[in-house]
C-alpha cells in the first residue's frame, strides 16, 4: 500500500489592538435576515499574510478589501454532514475506489477505497518523513475515521474529516452556502483585529491558557494535550474569537475555495488594495507541480512549532483536492 500512500499524500503577547477599516455604506443585516449558526462579518480593509519569514508563500503582506459575508460559527460537524448524506445519498470521494488513471503508477490491487490517517509512531522519527505517521487505511472515511472497526460514537459534534475539497463543496451546495475564500477566512479568523499572530493576539498561550486544539509534546510521537485533546476535539471546545467564531485556528485544517499558488502574493499589484481577491486561476507548489491543490487555512490539532506551526493566522496551508486526512475538514460562509 506504499506507492499508493505516497501518491494520496502527494496529491494530498498583546499588543495595541489594530482594528479593521469597514467598508462605508455597507448596512447590517436585518434581524430577520439572521441565518442560523452563522455570524455576520462586516465588510472591512485588512492586511492579510505574514511578515514572518518561515512563510516565505504567505509574503508580502497586502491590503485586502472584501465586502461583508456570513460564516459558519463552528467546522461542519459529524452530525450535519450525517444529515446531507442521509437527504443526498452522497458518496465522499475516501469512500470511493480510486481510479486508475488517477494513480498510473499503483497496481490496481491497491486501488481500493480508503484515507490517510494519522497514527503517531513507535519509535523516534525524523520530521522530514511524513511516511512514518500518515497511513493509507482502506475503508476509512468521514463514518469511519480510523478505519472500517472506528465509529463515530461521541463525536457527532466534532468536526468531520476525511472530506476532499469536492465533497466540501457538495456538502456547501446542499446547503445553500458555499465555501470561503482565503481572504474571507484570514479576515474572520483575526475576529477583528489587524497584523497579530493569532486570532486572539500575539502570545500563543496566554496566561498559560491553551485558546486552540493544537499539539503538545513532543511531536510525533507524543502528544502530552495539555489542552484537553489528542485528536478532534468537539466544536466550542474553546473561546470564540472577536467575530464569535470558534476553532479558527486548530482542530482541523479548512478547506477556502482558492487555488494555491506558492507565487501568488507575489503576483499581486504593489502598493494597491486588492479588491475582493478569490485567488489564482491555477494551482502551482513547486515542491509538488504535478498535483493540484487548494488553500487551506487555520491549523489543526497536528499543528505544532516543531514541524508545523502554521496555526499563524496569516500563514497558508494547501492540500490536493481530492484528498480527505483525518486532520481536515471546513466551515461555509453565504452571501448577504
Amino acid at each position: 500500500m506504499n506507492r499508493l500512500l505516497r501518491s494520496v499524500f502527494l496529491s494530498a503577547t498583546v499588543c495595541s489592538v489594530a482594528t479593521f477599516n469597514a467598508v462605508p455604506g455597507e448596512s447590517k443585516p436585518s434581524q430577520s435576515e439572521s441565518k442560523p449558526g452563522m455570524v455576520w462579518i462586516p465588510g472591512g480593509t485588512f492586511w492579510m499574510g505574514t511578515e514572518d519569514t518561515s512563510f516565505p508563500d504567505a509574503q508580502p503582506p497586502h491590503q485586502v478589501r472584501l465586502k461583508g459575508f456570513w460564516i459558519d460559527k463552528t467546522e461542519v460537524t459529524n452530525k450535519e454532514f450525517k444529515k446531507f448524506v442521509d437527504e443526498t445519498k452522497y458518496v465522499t470521494v475516501a469512500e470511493r475506489k480510486p481510479l486508475a488513471k488517477d494513480y498510473p503508477h499503483v497496481p490496481s490491487s491497491q486501488l481500493v477505497p480508503g484515507a490517510l490517517v494519522f497514527f503517531s509512531p513507535q519509535a523516534r522519527t525524523k520530521l522530514r518523513d511524513p511516511y512514518t505517521w500518515w497511513h493509507y487505511i482502506p475503508g476509512a472515511c468521514w463514518l469511519h475515521p480510523e478505519g472500517p472497526d472506528s465509529n463515530l460514537e461521541n463525536r457527532w459534534d466534532h468536526p468531520v474529516v476525511h472530506v476532499s475539497w469536492d465533497d466540501a463543496v457538495a456538502y456547501a451546495n446542499w446547503a445553500g452556502k458555499r465555501l470561503p475564500t482565503e481572504a474571507e477566512f484570514e479576515y474572520a479568523s483575526r475576529g477583528g483585529l489587524d497584523r497579530r499572530q493569532y486570532s486572539w493576539g500575539d502570545e500563543l498561550n496566554p496566561s498559560n491558557k491553551h485558546l486552540a486544539n493544537l499539539w503538545q509534546g513532543t511531536f510525533p510521537m507524543e502528544n502530552t494535550k495539555l489542552d484537553g485533546f489528542v485528536g478532534t476535539a468537539p466544536v466550542k471546545s474553546f473561546p470564540a474569537n472577536g467575530y464569535g467564531l470558534h476553532d479558527m485556528t486548530g482542530n482541523v485544517w479548512e478547506w477556502c475555495s482558492d487555488w494555491y499558488r506558492a507565487d501568488y502574493f507575489l503576483s499581486l499589484p504593489h502598493g494597491k488594495v486588492v479588491v475582493n481577491p478569490v485567488g489564482p486561476t491555477s494551482s502551482l507548489d513547486p515542491r509538488e507541480p504535478e498535483s493540484a491543490k487548494k488553500v487551506q487555512k487555520g491549523g489543526s490539532f497536528l499543528c505544532t512549532n516543531q514541524y508545523c506551526s502554521r496555526y499563524v493566522v496569516g500563514s497558508r496551508g494547501k492540500s490536493e483536492y481530492r484528498t480527505g486526512l483525518s486532520n481536515v475538514g471546513f466551515r461555509c460562509v453565504a452571501d448577504k
